[in-house]
């Protein structure tokens, strides 16, 4: 039963998600709303009410602040966590789509490896480097459409994907030992509040043409969705994983770029280059095998 419960958590996660790409992208084309005053209304909100929801359940709230050590965890997951991963999705999203932008963050899992791999100066396995090659020949796909010519992307849109792996790598590795002293919520809720009230303080001159734009109740109420969506989608992402294994997590997790594709495909008629969407049917696969290969060697380890 609490498998079952893990699976309809991380897929209902992974598809509100992926919906919040393409309602982002829309305010985004269809206002004067920056990047900045979207994030920091987001987070600066979404942190307010989780952090209200435990305190009125009961939980000292300003626990982890009180030490230092954690207090200064929660400040370095909030900047370069919570805040890394939205702003880097969203600058990825203007520069291209919400599709290209979900898509890119799949390239999380590569750097993963990397990463232990240098630190504990060891190789991957094989299965783990077969699949960082099909990723790679998926993400060649994507980024030429099949033509050696010239690339099917900016130079910016590259440069923000690349960002969004690293961001998203950074979020699943560092909040490890916040999120198991002092749980997903109270971490998450931190973390979003910290992140926005950083934005806010180095954006603060800018953000007065945003709430200008707030007028329009079309936009009110869609930036409204996006907040309420995105969040719900980050506590039942990081919740499922008490129920389901990581590779199970990493497998389901595919249905965020479909959902942002198909939402994109019905609302803005945007549709991926024949060969864009050969490479990211192959990265899906890539990232597929990675997660396998990963559960593997834990299963062998432990």
């Amino acid at each position: 039963m609490n498998r079952l419960k893990g699976i309809l958590m991380i897929i209902t996660g992974a598809m509100m998600w992926g919906a919040t790409g393409p309602m982002m992208e829309w305010i985004l084309a269809t206002s004067d709303m920056t990047i900045s005053f979207m994030l920091t209304v987001r987070l600066i909100v979404a942190g307010f009410f989780v952090l209200l929801f435990l305190k009125m359940s009961g939980r000292d709230i300003y626990q982890p602040l009180r030490h230092k050590v954690w207090l200064r965890q929660m400040v370095i997951f909030g900047i370069f966590g919570m805040l890394g991963v939205q702003l880097t999705f969203v600058g990825s999203i203007n520069s291209s789509n919400a599709v290209i932008a979900t898509l890119f963050q799949f390239l999380a899992p590569i750097y993963i490896i990397l990463f232990v791999s240098v630190r504990h100066k060891v190789l991957p396995p094989t299965a783990q480097v077969v699949g960082m090659i099909v990723t790679m020949v998926g993400l060649f796909y994507l980024l030429t459409n099949g033509s050696l010519s010239g690339f099917a992307l900016s130079a910016g849109a590259v440069a923000w994907g690349i960002s969004v792996g690293f961001a998203f790598m950074f979020y699943t590795l560092y909040p490890a030992r916040l999120m198991k002293e002092w749980g997903v919520l109270l971490s998450v809720g931190w973390g979003m509040l910290i992140g926005g009230i950083v934005l806010f303080l180095a954006s603060v001159t800018k953000l007065q043409a945003g709430i200008m734009t707030l007028g329009d109740w079309k936009i009110s109420l869609m930036l409204s969705l996006v907040i309420i969506v995105g969040t719900v989608a980050f506590l039942l992402f990081l919740g499922s994983m008490k129920y389901i294994s990581p590779v199970e997590t990493s497998l389901l997790s595919s249905f965020e770029p479909l959902t942002a594709m198909i939402i994109s495909v019905i609302w803005f008629g945007s549709v991926l280059g024949k060969w864009q969407l050969v490479g990211a049917i192959i990265m899906l696969i890539g990232v597929t095998g990675l997660s396998i290969a990963g559960g593997k060697v834990k299963e062998e380890k432990g």
